[in-house]
């Protein structure tokens, strides 16, 4: 597994980091048990990365990641880096990081994960109702008192950290990214390039539409959020599957999934440090995990962003509903 340095922060990290969104319930049904193996999969492949959030069933993801990861944070508590978010409200009720709601979902999270310390703690989205002073104060105090380590954010825009970088420094930033959604290439990644923020992003998958396992029959279960997303239904998605077909074959030819492909396009992007995946059992983890091993050619790059020109630009769920 190939390493890298999380920006300022300093912190070893894996490439390919775990994510645990699909743990939570948003995605409808799974099996603990092998989501636990899954877990535990992904260390043996040499990923010490590990993304959750208390909005993932609230408290449900980051008690099952600290069950799974119970002999590493007991025994060998820096082998692993533990990133966790909050300022989300329960049940669609919205964004709140004000310095109180802050400090709560801090202490829930410690108690949820069974840590003494989180290693990056990120504000899940910003909440333009609470000044950024507010957030970026409370999150510097919580590092002074040892509850967190790094403070990150996720979901903002250049403006949005410049306000919060004001009271103290972005850490990290997560933000959504995939072939299909590239708005960060503009004026993010240069901006985090240019302060040293380590770059995290999530649903390099486009949530499973770079898969290749969804065809126009394609539908979702009761509970996941990608039945009502515009992004998995009507044309949108017609002319996006046709593009990940493409995808397919060029993958193919050089011994490789669509999955992989669409991973090492990521990874392969300036100021990138990270791909977050998620995964559900111990295979889906081992082949994304290969992906970080995937060289691309300048010419590999140029053809890849050639076809997805084709496709259509998409966003995705938010605390108030999907998109």
């Amino acid at each position: 597994m190939q390493m890298t340095t999380l920006g300022r922060t300093g912190l070893p990290v894996s490439r390919i980091a775990y994510g645990t969104w699909q743990l939570g319930g948003d995605w409808g049904g799974f099996d603990e048990n092998a989501a636990i193996s899954a877990i535990r999969h992904a260390l043996d492949l040499g990923i010490n990365f590990f993304d959750t959030a208390q909005g993932y069933g609230f408290g449900a993801s980051e008690r099952l990641l600290g069950k799974a990861l119970r002999a590493e944070i007991t025994n060998d508590r820096d082998s692993v880096v533990i990133a966790t978010k909050g300022g989300i409200l329960p049940n669609g009720g919205g964004r709140d990081a004000s310095a109180a709601y802050l400090r709560r979902g801090v202490e829930e999270s410690l108690r949820a994960l069974g840590v003494d310390t989180i290693d990056l703690y990120q504000v899940h989205w910003p909440d333009e109702k609470v000044p950024a002073e507010e957030t970026a104060g409370v999150l510097q105090e919580l590092v002074e008192a040892g509850k967190i380590r790094y403070v990150g954010v996720s979901n903002y825009d250049v403006g949005q950290m410049e306000e919060f970088a004001a009271v103290r420094p972005v850490d990290a930033l997560q933000p959504p990214y995939h072939l299909f959604r590239r708005g960060i290439e503009a004026e993010i990644l240069p901006y985090t390039i240019k302060h040293d923020i380590g770059v995290l992003v999530y649903s390099p998958l486009a949530s499973g539409l770079l898969t290749g396992r969804f065809d126009e029959n394609t539908t979702f279960e009761e509970g996941d959020w990608r039945a009502e997303a515009t992004a998995f239904t009507g044309e949108t998605f017609k002319r996006n599957l046709s593009v990940v077909r493409e995808l397919e074959e060029f993958a193919s030819e050089r011994g490789i999934s669509v999955s992989q492909l669409a991973i090492a396009r990521v990874l392969a992007q300036p100021g990138v440090h990270v791909a977050i995946v998620g995964a559900r059992s111990s295979a889906n983890i081992e082949a994304s995990a290969k992906a970080a091993d995937v060289e691309l050619s300048p010419g590999d790059i140029a053809w890849i962003d050639e076809i997805v020109a084709t496709g259509v630009q998409v966003e995705g769920a938010t605390p108030e509903g999907v998109l």
